[in-house]
């Protein structure tokens, strides 16, 4: 097992920087197995993207992290309930699942579980499937619906003895009924009654588009419920199952922690999301109210001074609040992320400080308050040395850059090249506020 995670260490730090693999690893490894993550895996997923999902999955396995993994066979079963001449009807995003389309799909989600376990077993990986047991239902609407399931519990008993067992979980969403008539489980809503069962580490939704898309059909980067919720479900493009996705993904949360949060990736992506802070595809999450000081009390800034030393492991200072020009400071409800803009040159806002604590990287505080930041501030800069771990996601944030002497200097609003390059001497002959070592 060393020399696996130094292996595996080594291809992580391609992914970001090593700080981030060895720190995520650590988290994961603390973890109790059944706990470290519930992965829903699409239909689509399935169907065209089997190798990269086994791969990433064995990969896991291969560290000793065992998630749950429950799939859908939704493109499969329309496929064939079409070619058996049958029409697929919906009500609410839910199937209408009679007698005849139950026959149908059955052996179709079946399959679908055999595939994905043969593909795992096809790189060394011991899988269980699990196809009956877990979901205990009562009919949804029998008379509306048919044959499809609603939740009343969840029986961890199967999915736990495969993971004490060396075993990789992987279940299908179909459910019993006390009298055992087997009934259709929408995915989205058993994956919110397992996550709610399991309480995991991680919450991964894998789709084929690799994150919920707007309505160029673009990747929504991260969805803060508390603030976009509403405004999102009122748009004529959320609809059909992004629509449902997003209700199941906003009541799952309600339920959780706040600091939880799903993630929506691709197969392919999934590594790149568990294994680095930028992560890849949508963030969805509670959210938190970002307090805004104008005048901000001095118990504030050492608030402020102590996450940032936290998080940068160095010492500020003694000078740095007070040498601080008209500093206004952006503060999440949690404490656990920052910024300090302070005025700058031709009146530009300079930004000093930004920061996210290690125990909240990767959850999308960082996005959420770098929005209010920029809702607040259109135009600003700042800089970041060329070591700094975050340096790229800078890079996605700004409109322009510039590289010198160990720094990049970075701006957003400033269309003026005059203006920008006064900006960027001024950034760069800047005191950075850290305490010099023997100081």
């Amino acid at each position: 097992m060393p020399e696996i995670r130094r292996i595996v260490l080594e291809l992580l730090a391609q992914l970001g920087s090593s700080r981030e693999a060895r720190q995520y690893l650590k988290e994961f490894s603390e973890v109790d197995e059944t706990r470290f993550a519930v992965v829903k895996v699409g239909g689509g997923i399935i169907e065209a993207q089997l190798d990269a999902l086994a791969s990433a999955l064995a990969f896991l396995h291969r560290l000793g992290l065992r998630p749950v993994v429950l799939h859908g066979a939704g493109p499969q079963v329309d496929r064939a309930l079409d070619e058996a001449g049958i029409e697929t009807r919906r009500v609410d995003g839910l199937r209408v699942t009679d007698d005849a389309v139950m026959e149908v799909a059955r052996p179709v989600i079946y399959q679908q579980n055999m595939r994905l376990i043969e593909a795992l077993e096809e790189r060394g990986i011991r899988a269980r499937g699990i196809q009956h047991g877990v979901f205990r239902c009562d009919f949804l609407d029998r008379e509306k619906l048919g044959l499809v399931g609603e939740i009343k519990s969840v029986d961890l008993s199967g999915l736990k003895s495969a993971v004490d067992s060396g075993a990789l979980p992987v279940l299908t969403c179909l459910g019993e009924s006390a009298s055992g008539q087997v009934l259709n489980v929408n995915a989205d809503i058993a994956a919110r009654e397992l996550v709610w069962a399991i309480q995991p580490h991680k919450i991964i939704f894998l789709t084929p588009t690799g994150g919920l898309l707007d309505r160029d059909g673009r990747v929504l980067s991260a969805i803060s419920l508390d603030n976009d919720y509403e405004a999102l479900m009122r748009e004529p493009w959320v609809h059909s199952g992004m629509r449902l996705k997003l209700q199941q993904i906003n009541e799952l949360l309600s339920h959780l922690d706040r600091s939880a949060s799903v993630s929506i990736t691709s197969a392919d992506q999934l590594t790149r999301e568990l294994f680095t802070y930028r992560g890849a595809g949508t963030l969805v999450r509670r959210g938190e109210e970002v307090h805004v000081h104008e005048q901000p009390a001095p118990s504030v800034m050492a608030e402020v001074a102590a996450r940032v030393e936290q998080s940068f492991g160095r010492s500020l200072g003694d000078e740095w609040p007070h040498s601080l020009d008209d500093p206004l400071v952006l503060l999440s409800e949690s404490k656990r992320a920052a910024a300090v803009v302070v005025k700058g040159a031709d009146g530009v806002p300079y930004l000093d400080k930004f920061v996210v604590t290690p125990d909240a990287q990767g959850e999308g505080l960082g996005a959420a308050l770098w929005q209010v930041l920029c809702a607040r501030f259109p135009a600003m800069y700042w800089r970041a040395r060329t070591s700094n771990p975050v340096l790229s996601w800078y890079f996605q944030q700004a409109r322009t850059t510039d590289r010198r002497d160990g720094w990049v200097v970075f701006t957003v609003g400033i269309d003026d090249p005059q203006q920008r390059a006064g900006l960027v001497d001024d950034a760069l002959e800047r005191d950075s506020g850290w305490q010099e070592p023997g100081s």
